[in-house]
């Protein structure tokens, strides 16, 4: 490992072919050659006097209406920072028996989350295609900066219930903190409450932004790129795979490569798709037929219900710590990452196995009203023109090993950014 300036540089693959690793045992992974530089943020020594108030803040369960929710009540720390239970929706309001409408997502890894834009353009390229919709926060990307999205939920009416800006902050003011948010914000912060409320926004974002337990880049990947750990062969066969434009195709969304100036790779691209997940029976607002969660055209964002082509789009997530997950899509349907990659192969090819039957007839893609189906993702492998009976592009061994290599994506690894494993580590 090599410190330069105060971040970790490390290392990135290039890929041998499969043929080079194969299903059986012998001896140990190659040496993986090409090294091209990871640059890990640095870990402050101490939290700044906002960042400090944000964490004080981010536990805060007496901002919420019902006196027992916090941020980190839905967004765990000992979850990656994602729901603490399977449940497809969490329960808030008053008195935390209000269900929610899509499920939690996780807070790590959305520092470098860029503004939402109807067209994006990779960078670098005079004759680049406009890619679609990107950026933004929330799953609809509706949410134009991080301090905001961390307001959103106090007033939620499933989540922390407040019924204005003005009763958030009145609870700050006579709470244990209300002087040591004056010393940050000014003494008359107090004095407007759309200000203050602003400020408790900004002190969150400072806390998610400098807190390392938000993005530890602690994964064995990140070992891996660093020079500090190797695949196992199965391993290596699932990033290969991840990587493969013909069959998982991952990284097509999911991008693994360092970003501009080394930044770490996130695994998202902050895009959209529309990918066909089957309605989830356990969210009670589908209880209503007539009621369809389509992401960026509605029904929580307004300004692009007109924008058809965009119905049942939602933002491509991070990958990373998806092996910890318990509930998985905008809709919490998938509970276990092996659904999930069935449901990816087998979309397609054996739809009777993800979507239901009405009137005797396969309802597919069921969770979108029909005149907007027409947009599901069937150009891009895995999904590339696959039809009922067809053999999946994916088989067994290839599910068990693309698993295995996102296996290496979970913190906790080691302890540093790109570190040696935790038990070579002393």
């Amino acid at each position: 490992m090599l410190l330069v300036g105060g971040v970790v540089a490390g290392a990135f693959i290039s890929l041998p072919s499969l043929a080079d690793t194969p299903r059986v045992s012998g001896p140990p992974p190659m040496q993986l050659p090409t090294r091209r530089w990871v640059r890990y943020p640095a870990v402050p020594a101490q939290l700044s006097p906002q960042a400090a108030l944000g964490k004080q803040i981010f536990f805060d369960a007496t901002l919420s209406a019902s006196g027992k929710m916090a941020c980190a009540s839905c967004h765990s720390p000992e979850h990656a920072y994602g729901p603490p239970n399977g449940l497809a929706v969490q329960l808030g309001g008053p008195d935390l028996k209000r269900p929610g409408t899509r499920a939690v997502p996780t807070l790590r890894y959305m520092t470098f989350t860029p503004e939402f834009t109807r067209h994006y353009y990779f960078p670098g390229s005079e004759d680049t295609e406009d890619e679609g919709p990107a950026g933004g926060f929330m799953r609809d990307g509706s949410i134009a900066s991080l301090h905001e999205q961390a307001g959103h939920p106090m007033l939620d009416p499933n989540e922390m219930a407040n019924t204005s800006r003005a009763v958030v902050v009145d609870k700050v003011q006579r709470g244990a903190y209300a002087n040591t948010f004056r010393q940050v914000f000014g003494a008359q912060i107090f004095a407007d409450a759309d200000k203050a409320f602003d400020s408790i926004g900004m002190a969150l974002q400072a806390f998610e932004t400098e807190d390392a337990s938000f993005h530890p880049y602690t994964s064995k990947f990140d070992s891996v790129m660093s020079g500090n750990a190797l695949f196992t062969a199965q391993e290596l066969r699932g990033y290969q795979l991840f990587n493969n434009p013909l069959k998982g195709n991952c990284a097509k969304c999911h991008f693994d490569q360092p970003g501009p100036g080394g930044r770490p790779a996130q695994f998202s691209d902050f895009q959209y798709a529309a990918l066909g997940v089957p309605r989830n029976a356990d969210i009670p607002a589908n209880r209503n037929p007539k009621y369809y969660d389509m992401g960026l055209c509605g029904p929580y964002r307004h300004d692009l219900a007109d924008e058809t082509d965009f119905c049942g789009l939602f933002k491509d997530a991070t990958l990373r710590n998806v092996a910890t997950r318990s509930v998985f899509f905008h809709n919490g349907r998938f509970h276990t990452l092996d659904e999930v990659l069935h449901f990816y192969a087998e979309r397609d090819t054996a739809p009777q196995k993800w979507y239901p039957k009405k009137n005797g007839k396969l309802v597919r893609y069921d969770d979108l009203p029909p005149k907007y189906r027409d947009n599901i993702d069937r150009l891009d492998p895995p999904f590339l023109n696959h039809n009922p009976g067809e053999p999946a592009p994916l088989n067994e061994a290839d599910i068990q090993d693309l698993a295995a290599f996102m296996r290496t994506l979970n913190d906790g690894y080691s302890s540093t950014s790109g570190g040696p494993a935790l038990h070579e580590a002393h």
